[in-house]
């Protein structure tokens, strides 16, 4: 698929629900994440604070002020250097630090008032091997008293400190399950969600499928059971079908009447030119007449099996340009002979005509007709390959130029309708280019007319894309 081509309703679909849950997955991972770090922080805090408590608790102090400090620490990191585990008990004329303290540089802390908490991290620290690192610190804020004696009574405060390697631990192994169970279940997800969307796409399937079929011939109409949200469009496209339908057959009868009236007068004309009369006739004559006369039975009966078909093939066999271009051409240069024109030629190799020989007479002839009309002195027919598509028939780029008068592009629209013509003083119909146009629109193709590059005239382009 294109960039320029929209997406289709499944692609679209597909892809903004999957855009919504990746969106969604992501948005609940970071929250999950969030959340697990705030709760893993307050678990460390109640630890920490556990800790302090328990220091608190067992610590003495001699009379003068000197630090006694419990003999069993609450942990036994406390004991060894570098553990990751620290204590500190600030005093009102020094410190105290646990053994686990000697060695590792802990962030300074100063003295806080009773009962005042604090809770800060991650702090930086130097370890014992003297790496940086980090650590979380609770303090608290005590005052000691000798037997309830205020006169004894001063302030100090405990830190319990921990490195940050046990709770990035924790996250990390955390972030790795959560991250491989949310992209599992996204996995999960997807594939719950391609499925239920091509549940809910079957009846719009089912209408292309009903619509192809319509388009193949294969069926009459669009069938009725259809989801209620699609009925509007079925019942449209029945009323369209039905439509289209009675438009044809009512083309079909006037083009039957046309063509039948028409068939009378040429038996006429071809029972005159065989009898003793016409065999009077000069030869050259007889020739004009009787290939003219040829002709017209080929349209009346081109007609007749047009009307009866209702359109072209989609699987017509391919046809040689060349053989009806000279016929057609050698036709005009005896009725323009006083003009003198030279009608040239420009087929590439190979190129041919996918549909009904017909609809190529029917195309040639009123492009080469109209040229001849109004040119000078010289035609150009150019017969090319189209555009080319996979696993389709090329398409076909067919050009008539003219060095006459030219068209003006405000006029262009006006002398392609039906009965129009561009001089009323020359003679005509008015219905030749309208045939035209009605014959490339059957091939789903385009016409285009432009001032002619090569001749200075008018140029008439038909553009027939890929077929199957």
């Amino acid at each position: 698929m294109s960039w320029g081509q929209p997406r289709s309703l499944r692609a679209r679909q597909l892809l903004a629900a999957s855009l919504g849950l990746l969106a969604f997955l992501a948005l609940a991972g970071v929250a999950l994440d969030r959340a697990f770090l705030e709760t893993a922080e307050n678990n460390l805090r109640q630890r920490l604070t556990s800790y302090a408590l328990a220091y608190a608790a067992d610590t003495d102090f001699g009379r003068g002020g000197e630090i006694i400090p419990p003999y069993d620490p609450p942990d036994p990191r406390f004991d060894r250097p570098g553990s990751g585990l620290y204590a500190e008990v600030i005093l009102p004329n020094g410190h105290w630090d646990s053994m686990s303290a000697q060695g590792p540089v802990l962030p300074d802390g100063g003295m806080l008032r009773a009962a005042q908490e604090s809770f800060e991290g991650p702090l930086p620290l130097t370890e014992i091997n003297g790496k940086s690192g980090e650590a979380y610190r609770y303090g608290r804020g005590l005052i000691w008293s000798a037997d309830g004696d205020p006169k004894s009574e001063f302030q100090y405060t405990i830190y319990i400190l921990e490195d940050t390697s046990a709770l990035r631990h924790q996250v990390g192994v955390f972030r790795q399950a959560l991250w491989r169970y949310l992209g599992g279940a996204g996995v999960i997800l997807l594939l719950l969600q391609a499925l239920i969307m091509q549940w809910s796409l079957r009846p719009l399937n089912r209408v292309i499928e009903e619509l192809k079929r319509v388009q193949r011939g294969a069926a009459s109409r669009m069938s009725e059971r259809h989801p209620r949200e699609l009925e509007p469009l079925t019942e449209s496209i029945n009323a369209f079908i039905e439509s289209e339908r009675e438009n044809l057959d009512r083309q079909r009868n006037t083009l039957a009447d046309l063509a039948h009236s028409l068939k009378t007068p040429l038996a006429v004309l071809r029972a005159r030119l065989d009898d003793d009369s016409g065999a009077k006739m000069e030869p050259e004559l007889r020739e004009d007449l009787d290939l003219q006369l040829r002709r017209m039975n080929e349209l009346v009966s081109y007609q007749l099996a047009r009307a009866a078909s209702g359109g072209h093939a989609l699987f017509a066999a391919p046809i040689a340009i060349e053989p009806h271009a000279e016929e057609i051409v050698r036709g005009l240069e005896k009725v323009y002979a006083s003009k003198g024109i030279l009608c040239e030629f420009d087929l590439a190799d190979g190129v041919q005509f996918h549909g009904e020989p017909g609809d190529l007479q029917e195309l040639l002839g009123n492009l080469l007709e109209n040229a001849f009309k109004w040119a000078n002195s010289r035609v150009l027919l150019t017969v090319k390959p189209g555009e080319t598509a996979s696993n389709r028939r090329p398409g076909l780029l067919l050009a008539v130029d003219d060095d006459g008068p030219g068209i003006p592009a405000e006029k262009v629209a006006t002398i392609l309708q039906r009965g129009v013509r561009g001089d009323e003083r020359v003679q005509g119909h008015g219905i030749g280019l309208a045939i035209v146009q009605d014959l490339v629109r059957g091939y789903r193709g385009t016409l285009d007319v432009t001032l002619s590059e090569e001749l200075g005239g008018t140029r008439f382009e038909v553009k027939l894309p890929p077929g199957l």
